[in-house]
């Protein structure tokens, strides 16, 4: 537990990163092409272990071949298979959303739940999706962690902690409510663009005076 200074610390340091990337990135929105609450969630799906441009060539197709969650609940699963199959683990992938489809015909009268108990219980449907489903189509404010949200969590000693529903526990600490969806979207743009896994850009990054992870810290 950091002391009453360090939390402070910790406090003031994500409203400057939230004001800073909002500054940068005023207008960003979700990097997942879809028409809707049901494809962002099978776009989501979609994305786990996989790059949302690839998941963007892929969905067009899907989508026009299977329109609605009926379309996907009748499907013979090795079409979804092979429509997916470029996104990488497509069997599960594709018998996630296929037992989705079947689920929100079946319990939500064919429309995709707005509250996160409810979207949680889908198969292949954890927090993270359900964040980005409510706060993108349904205005709910949610943290998204991903690999991104979770990397720069850490290098701006916003938090500790490696598990995902942990770290979105401490910026749900550090955020304020309204800019969570926000807050989530600005740090995975960043994440993709300047604060790179591999060679962080740390001179080009309108963080680098926050962090105490950047290069020559």
């Amino acid at each position: 537990m950091p002391t009453k200074t360090a939390a402070k610390v910790i406090r003031e340091r994500a409203t400057q990163v939230g004001e800073r990337l909002a500054e940068a990135m005023p207008d960003v929105r979700c990097a997942l092409h879809h028409d809707g609450p049901f494809q962002l969630h099978v776009a989501t799906i979609l994305s786990a272990q996989c790059t949302d441009e690839r998941v963007n060539k892929v969905t067009p197709e899907l989508f026009a071949r299977l329109p609605t969650p009926l379309a996907f609940a009748n499907a013979d699963l090795a079409l979804i298979e092979d429509l997916v199959h470029s996104t990488g683990f497509f069997r599960n992938k594709a018998a996630n959303i296929q037992a989705a489809a079947r689920a929100i015909l079946d319990r939500f009268e064919g429309e995709v739940p707005g509250r996160l108990e409810d979207l949680v219980t889908l198969a292949g449907v954890g927090r993270k999706t359900a964040n980005v489903v409510l706060g993108e189509c349904f205005g709910i404010p949610g943290i998204t962690v991903d690999t991104h949200v979770g990397r720069l969590s850490k290098r701006l000693g916003l938090t500790t902690q490696d598990d995902a529903d942990k770290i979105e526990q401490d910026l749900m600490q550090l955020v304020p409510r309204p800019e969570w969806t926000r807050f989530s979207h600005r740090v995975i743009w960043h994440g993709r663009l300047v604060c790179t896994s591999r060679k962080p850009r740390c001179g080009e990054c309108v963080l680098a005076a926050l962090c105490p992870s950047k290069e020559g810290a």
